[in-house]
């Protein structure tokens, strides 16, 4: 019997006696909201994500907070594998944004698995390196697109093929990684151009052609 490893198909490369000792790990169910830990925690082990999405901030002395990157099944928390390997604590938060099923590896078997298994050590540090490539990309991001673009980009990524986005203004700030007073005030000239709709709490894409030109024209 796999129990949960049959719900993380990233491990099927792993070696039998490793799988046969993450099978031993029970899972945890975690509710919408649910804190993982805080700047200044230290870092108790290794998370592997089974359902739902982990969102990891950070806040800075303005109190403005901006999305580092999520945790979805098959991808890995950068924060947590630099503190396992480096014995550094949190320097963010991380927050489970929907209901979330999650392993937690103890510091103890991730550092001896690090040191037994090959298949093991490769999964990691493939997955670290692809974390830190996207954490470059939001780094390039932030420092040489402007806001109107990022939101742009990120409305356009969150309603997918759907018109209508259920989220807030904080959290689209959050996300691309201004104020939400910035937001709301790009959002009240788009809505009067036609290109979006607001409400409580949703954002409706009237012109998708209209916000894909501002990613054309103003990165």
């Amino acid at each position: 019997m796999t129990g949960w490893l049959g719900s993380a198909p990233e491990l099927d490369t792993l070696e039998p006696g490793t799988r046969s000792r993450l099978a031993g790990l029970h899972p945890a169910d975690m509710g919408a909201g649910t804190t993982l830990f805080r700047p200044g925690d230290s870092v108790q082990g290794y998370v592997i994500v089974l359902e739902g999405r982990i969102d990891v901030h950070l806040t800075g002395a303005t109190g403005r907070d901006i999305l580092l990157y999520s945790v979805a099944p098959g991808q890995s928390c950068i924060q947590s594998t630099m503190g396992l390997l480096g014995a550094d604590d949190y320097t963010a938060e991380a927050v489970t944004a929907m209901p979330s099923r999650v392993v937690m590896l103890p510091r103890e078997m991730f550092l001896n698995l690090i040191e037994t298994s090959p298949e093991f050590r490769k999964l990691v540090f493939h997955a670290f390196a692809t974390r830190f490539q996207s954490m470059m990309q939001l780094l390039e991001k932030v420092s040489f697109m402007r806001v109107e673009s990022r939101l742009a980009e990120r409305l356009l990524a969150e309603a997918g093929t759907q018109d209508t986005l259920r989220i807030t203004q904080a959290a689209l700030a959050t996300q691309v990684g201004t104020a939400r007073e910035v937001v709301s005030r790009r959002l009240e000239t788009w809505a009067r151009k036609g290109w979006v709709a607001t409400g409580r709490g949703t954002v409706t894409l009237l012109d998708r052609p209209a916000l894909e030109s501002i990613l054309r024209t103003q990165t």
